[in-house]
């Protein structure tokens, strides 16, 4: 998660929305995503989603089903359906996101087992460095 916390303060620095995500197996880091919305104007930057694209770049894999991702912030509902169709196993996060995230809201993605191609929800941990995750928010 201080990587997750390290690539988060490197947005915010740029003026994005301070966000960082890690995809990991093995315990190594194999891909990162840093939150780049405002930099690049486009939405689907985020930080999660960049880390997908990050991973399918260096790896050419679209089934990360041995992968654990973490993120310094819930994924919100757009990156919970890119999560869920790469078939992530675990998503490890700080803070929750309320109304936008995709376990925490009404629009439960990450739990969601209506829509058979997604296959089996991820497993979720949350509030891991959840302090110093919201700090980052506070200072933004």
């Amino acid at each position: 998660m201080l990587k997750c916390i390290e690539l988060a303060e490197l947005a915010k620095a740029r003026g994005d929305s301070p966000v960082g995500a890690i995809l990991v197996k093995n315990n190594e880091i194999i891909a990162q995503g840093i939150e780049a919305g405002k930099t690049k104007q486009d939405i689907t930057y985020h930080s999660e989603i960049e880390a997908i694209r990050d991973i399918r770049v260096k790896l050419g894999i679209t089934d990360l089903s041995e992968y654990t991702m973490y993120s310094t912030h819930e994924p919100c509902i757009m990156c919970s359906y890119v999560i869920r169709h790469h078939k992530i196993n675990t998503i490890v996060w700080g803070v929750s996101s309320g109304k936008i995230g995709g376990y925490t809201s009404g629009y439960k993605i990450l739990q969601d087992l209506s829509v058979e191609q997604c296959g089996k929800a991820p497993k979720i941990v949350m509030g891991i460095a959840e302090d110093q995750c919201r700090e980052l928010n506070n200072l933004y």
